[in-house]
Parts: C-alpha cells; sequence; structure tokens
C-alpha cells in the first residue's frame, strides 16, 4: 500500500520521466554532410566531368549550405562556386532511392548516377542497381517526397 508521500514523489516524478521516454524530434539537415563535410569530401564536379568519384582535397574548400564542400582542383571550386545548384547531388545528397520512398538514408560516393544532367547518389552499389531499374520512377517519386522527408 503506497503512503501519501509515496505516491506525491511518484506523481510528481511521472511528467519528468515521461518526458525523458519521448524521443526529441530533430529535422534532418537538407545536407547528408557526416562530420559537417558534404560527399564524405568527394568533389562533386568531378563527377561531371571526369565521370568519376575523386576525393576532394580540404585546400580547395568552400561552405554552401551549411556544410563544407571538398574540390579536387581549384578550376572545380571556382565551377561549384559559380552554379552549386548544377553540381551538388540532389536530395542534399542523402539516398535518392531512399527520398524517392519516403525516407532518408545515408549514401556511399561510389555509387552514384547522372541523369538529365543531375547527380543522384544511392545507399551502396546494390541499391543503386534497384535505382537504375526505373530511375524516371524514382526521380518523380524522389521530387514528390523531397524535402518533406526530412521532417518525416
Amino acid at each position: 500500500m503506497l503512503s501519501r508521500r509515496t505516491f506525491l514523489i511518484a506523481a510528481a516524478a511521472a511528467p519528468v520521466a515521461g518526458a525523458m521516454a519521448t524521443p526529441a524530434l530533430a529535422d534532418t539537415p537538407e545536407i547528408y554532410a557526416p562530420k559537417g563535410i558534404a560527399l564524405k569530401g568527394y568533389d562533386p564536379v568531378a563527377y561531371f566531368k571526369d565521370a568519376t568519384d575523386i576525393k576532394g582535397d580540404p585546400a580547395f574548400a568552400t561552405s554552401w549550405k551549411g556544410a563544407e564542400w571538398h574540390f579536387a582542383t581549384a578550376e572545380n571550386l571556382a565551377d561549384f562556386a559559380a552554379d552549386p545548384d548544377r553540381f551538388a547531388p540532389q536530395y542534399g545528397g542523402w539516398c535518392a532511392y531512399a527520398v524517392a520512398n519516403g525516407y532518408t538514408a545515408k549514401t556511399d560516393a561510389d555509387a552514384w548516377t547522372i541523369h538529365d544532367g543531375k547527380l543522384y547518389l544511392n545507399f551502396n552499389k546494390s541499391i543503386r542497381r534497384k535505382w537504375l531499374q526505373d530511375v524516371d520512377g524514382f526521380i518523380a517519386r524522389g521530387d514528390e517526397n523531397w524535402p518533406s522527408v526530412l521532417t518525416a
């Protein structure tokens, strides 16, 4: 049997305990940037110019949309600075397949596709194979879901 004092202490603690058990809901950042570095340090311009994933050099860096972007050359940095929307990956660098399916997921720099002049990244090469089965359909769904998936 609870004493009045025990009951009052338990009643006072219940709202605090309930608040601690509730997960904090925070918006997902627009740019997927582990440790503040977009594309895990890979050069977004190189995907277009060199058709490959090339690690950028922190000596050639800029800040855009709250993330640091690295480039392999000063020329690539200048190209990005002149038109970042042209070179930045779609959906902030989050997995395009995931965004198309209503959620966010990290990406792998070597699981990428350029389609209609835009860069899309995927979680890994296995997911990229799924992505390639219906790129236009996934893009249509991804465009519908973006950016609302950041607050889902």
